[in-house]
């Protein structure tokens, strides 16, 4: 029996549940007396190992991602377990893999671990059918659940995500009102955040008038920290006879090889290919000239989700769906734009 349980069987919200618990002047004094006859009715003693003032609580936050190796979930990790440790939280870190089954295992893992909330990192934890969702919503009536850069509309399910929509459509419309006609796409995943940036690019298009060509969107699905293999795939396409005049992938790393694969066939950049990333990592100060990106906002997403997750849990009300504009950081790989 946990405080889920008690909101379900009162009639109230899990943040009303929390407010009693807390002794908050939020609650009328009706509402209290139905929640707590509830408690004293189920035999709610709250975890014996919980270490907080008033509210169930291990003070745990678990992280869910599904590769510590990649580099955006890497600094978004280090930045949430920072900001959570300075908050008197600390985390419980597992890896699941893309796979559903081992997400599922994963959520459920942490859940038998008593930890306050989780944040899953990254837009993988998303079905696209309904079905594929049930986990977390069947997980939402536990705990609370943050989303970084994912959505999903559900009851005690928190979305903090950048609009990578508009912030590849600006990029890719920098590029288009800057001369650039035929415009290569590069990405990786498949995703809800890789869905929006491919959306985004291909509205940019529409906007001015360019059709789109199919042959220009191009799904890297090899290993994307590979980048001669990244150089070698966009190298097979020109010599394939695809012909484009510009650059903009999904993820810095993914503008590396491009930037590789302009090298080697001797294509000066940006005079030759204007090339622009994603995520505003430190791979773009490592290309010369340095690489045009977008910043996504990976630091304030993840201030956000902890400050979310921790009002949730405090009682206090707070949106469900949190979103941030990227940004278009102009280097040297567009400056002949």
């Amino acid at each position: 029996m946990n405080i889920y349980d008690i909101s379900e069987k009162a009639g109230v919200s899990i943040a009303t549940v929390s407010r009693v618990l807390n002794n908050s002047d939020r609650v009328s004094q009706k509402t209290r007396e139905k929640v707590l006859a509830v408690m004293e009715e189920c035999g709610y003693i709250p975890n014996p190992f919980a270490r907080g003032l008033g509210l169930n609580t291990m003070r745990t936050i678990g992280l869910l991602c599904p590769n510590a190796s990649d580099y955006y979930l890497a600094k978004a990790l280090s930045f949430l377990e920072r900001m959570l440790r300075m908050q008197g939280y600390d985390s419980m870190l597992l890896c699941t893999g893309k796979e559903l089954k081992d997400r599922e295992k994963g959520v459920e893992w942490l859940i038998s671990k008593h930890v306050d909330g989780i944040i899953l990192l990254g837009s993988t934890f998303v079905e696209d059918n309904e079905d594929g969702n049930s986990y977390l919503r069947n997980a939402s009536r536990h705990l609370p659940l943050v989303l970084l850069n994912a959505s999903y509309a559900f009851e005690n399910i928190y979305s903090i995500l950048c609009d990578d929509y508009h912030a590849t459509m600006t990029a890719t419309q920098y590029l288009l009102e800057n001369g650039r006609k035929n415009i290569l796409y590069l990405y990786h995943n498949r995703n809800y955040s890789g869905l929006k940036k491919l959306a985004g690019y291909k509205a940019a298009l529409k906007s001015k008038g360019v059709p789109v060509k199919e042959k220009l969107i191009q799904y890297y699905v090899e290993d994307k920290m590979s980048i001669p293999d990244i150089r070698d795939f966009i190298l097979t396409l020109d010599q394939k006879g695809v012909r484009f005049d510009a650059v903009i992938t999904s993820e810095d790393v993914l503008g590396v090889g491009a930037y590789k694969y302009a090298k080697i066939v001797g294509r000066s950049v940006p005079e030759d290919l204007p090339i622009i990333g994603y995520n505003n990592s430190s791979y773009c100060l490592c290309c010369e000239p340095e690489l045009t990106s977008v910043d996504n906002k990976l630091e304030a997403l993840c201030q956000q989700s902890v400050s979310t997750l921790l009002k949730v849990l405090g009682g206090e009300s707070v949106p469900q769906k949190t979103v941030f504009m990227g940004e278009l950081v102009l280097r040297g790989s567009t400056s002949a734009c």
